[in-house]
């Protein structure tokens, strides 16, 4: 059945880029944005965020209303937008496996030597008539009018706290290392990835079909574990995965001197000699292939995989316990319960 939603979503998608040009004329606008937006959205993914909103919606509500589909793709297209900002931030050429947007651009526009603007200005722009597109998107579905007005509340809610998660992240990067705490740490999880990514979907999708306050409150909570759950996963991918199976470098956290818990743990666990390598790693402007290696060894060393991995399982028992006492319509019951082994 989830199969059947995501390929749903992926051919919704389709069609709302088509009507998207239709209503604001965007190829004649220009055929430049228009069609770098939509090599952009329609790369493969896995839909996380739009399934688990219809999944919120669907399990709750007697009867799907008319366009949910297309207010599922907000929460995608929100997501869009944010990685096209993320990739300049972090300087990364590739997402999902081709060109970022502003590689795109900067390649489109280098021919022209006169010119005065970069393919990361582009981008911007490109990312925030993306944001736009979402909000429009969560606008077409009929549904009870202070219901929509709630979860649309609830949408943008998760836009500004990403947002700040982001904001705080980057300053976080500029700290020492032994200055960060874990609570900081979490934070920045919660806010920056858990709330957008499952916390909001779910919750959105509930309030749209009218769940209690009770059901509202806990698929946030369970939320809120999938996404520390899913980043601290990230971590690990980002560290020692291939780059051509995530389609991003594999050095971006380390070039940025991201504080995430798995360097967290291991730089408390590390002896005097390997602190003071991790704090040169994190310092340096350019991290190299080797100072990535070293890192991994360190990280091997001190435990910080294993401990990495078990807090993963803890965070999805914690989420399990959660989906096990929702009042959720069985089969999407079910999905919450297998999903997150799944996707992790």
């Amino acid at each position: 059945m989830f199969y059947k939603i995501k390929n749903k979503i992926d051919a919704e998608l389709s069609r709302f880029l088509v009507c998207i040009e239709k209503t604001y004329r965007l190829k004649k606008i220009s055929p430049l944005l228009y069609g770098s937006i939509r090599d952009f959205v329609l790369r493969k993914g896995k839909r996380i965020r739009p399934i688990l909103f219809l999944t919120g919606y669907l399990g709750y509500s007697d009867k799907p209303a008319p366009n949910i589909y297309t207010s599922a793709l907000a929460i995608e297209l929100l997501h869009d937008f944010m990685l096209v900002h993320d990739d300049i931030i972090d300087k990364s050429a590739t997402r999902r496996g081709k060109l970022a947007m502003h590689t795109l651009l900067n390649k489109k526009i280098r021919k022209n030597k006169d010119i005065k603007f970069s393919g990361e200005d582009l981008a911007i722009i490109t990312g925030d008539v993306m944001y736009a597109m979402a909000i429009e998107a969560f606008l077409a579905v009929k549904e009870e009018p202070l219901r929509k007005e709630k979860a649309l509340r609830n949408f943008i809610k998760a836009a500004v706290h990403t947002g700040c998660g982001e904001f705080v992240e980057l300053l976080a990067g500029t700290k020492n290392i032994d200055k960060i705490s874990q609570a900081e740490i979490l934070k920045i999880y919660d806010y920056k990835t858990g709330q957008y990514t499952f916390s909001t979907p779910l919750s959105s999708g509930a309030i749209l079909a009218g769940a209690s306050s009770e059901e509202i409150n806990k698929l946030s909570r369970l939320g809120i574990y999938l996404g520390r759950a899913f980043q601290i996963k990230d971590d690990l991918l980002g560290m020692f995965a291939e780059e051509r199976k995530i389609g991003k470098p594999t050095i971006s956290d380390l070039q940025e001197a991201k504080k995430t818990l798995l360097i967290w743990h291991c730089y408390k666990n590390a002896g005097g000699k390997d602190k003071k390598i991790i704090k040169k790693i994190l310092s340096k402007k350019k991290v190299e292939k080797k100072d990535l290696l070293g890192m991994r060894k360190i990280m091997q060393e001190s435990g910080s995989v294993d401990y990495a991995n078990k807090k993963i399982k803890d965070l999805v028992r914690s989420a399990e316990k959660i989906s096990s006492s929702l009042k959720i319509k069985p089969l999407f019951k079910k999905f919450l319960k297998e999903y997150p082994q799944k996707l992790l």
